[in-house]
């Protein structure tokens, strides 16, 4: 069995109520939750909440919320790693125990069910304890990054690579911050997520943080002209 985890606790600061706020439409882990639930590569989808209107409006969604996530796995120190865990172990508990365990974050509106599905392939593909992440590429070098003085001028975090051609700097990436996915064995047991892992690569356009109110307004003008694509069958 495999098995789709949802972390959405109540507390978001930046954005409040962001998990369920509403983002073109319906509430934003309304998208992650149709999209997990598309897949026939994943047996359940669970959110994992500590906040009762959070778990209502999952419900209605059609993903289960068989517990209401301790206070201890609930606050801003809390890491994915941890929630994760404690929804295997609760589990393992009622004698359930899942193969492998995406944690999909429920604000990803723009994550498709392929990338879940064929995700698990390259894991299952790997045969090895590591993680697959969502991952993309950087717009711009990062050799040619710089930083404000307290004088407020600039500098360069890497002088030596203002010599260097744009087109010979070593490309980079970076997480899309949509999906984990390991075994249950491999959440068990180890915690950087990105140590000697696979990443999954998605397009930069369907890659987008959401971590504050100009974020979202960004991120909804990008879905709607994509869903409008979408729908005139360019994309």
């Amino acid at each position: 069995m495999n098995l789709i985890l949802i972390p959405a606790r109540g507390g978001s600061k930046r954005i409040p109520k962001k998990n369920i706020k509403l983002f073109n439409g319906k509430p934003i882990i309304e998208w992650s939750i149709e999209q997990a639930l598309k897949t026939t590569s994943f047996n359940k989808v669970v959110v994992s909440t500590d906040d009762q209107e959070i778990a209502k409006i999952s419900e209605l969604a059609g993903a289960e919320v068989p517990f209401i996530r301790p206070r201890e796995f609930s606050d801003d120190f809390a890491t994915t790693s941890e929630v994760v865990r404690h929804s295997i172990r609760w589990f393992q508990e009622k004698g359930i125990f899942f193969e492998n365990v995406c944690c999909l974050y429920p604000t990803s509106p723009f994550v498709k069910e392929s990338y879940l599905s064929n995700a698990l392939k390259e894991l299952k593909n790997c045969k090895k304890d590591v993680f697959v992440f969502s991952a993309t590429s950087y717009a711009s070098p990062i050799q040619r990054a710089f930083y404000i003085d307290k004088n407020g001028f600039s500098k360069m975090f890497d002088k030596d690579s203002f010599k260097i051609r744009t087109q010979d700097l070593k490309k980079a990436f970076h997480d899309a911050a949509q999906f984990y996915l390991a075994s249950s064995k491999t959440w068990l047991n180890h915690e950087n997520i990105f140590d000697c892992s696979i990443p999954f690569f998605l397009p930069r356009l369907f890659v987008q943080d959401i971590d504050t109110l100009e974020d979202w307004k960004d991120a909804e003008i990008i879905f709607e002209v994509l869903m409008a694509r979408s729908k005139n069958k360019k994309i």
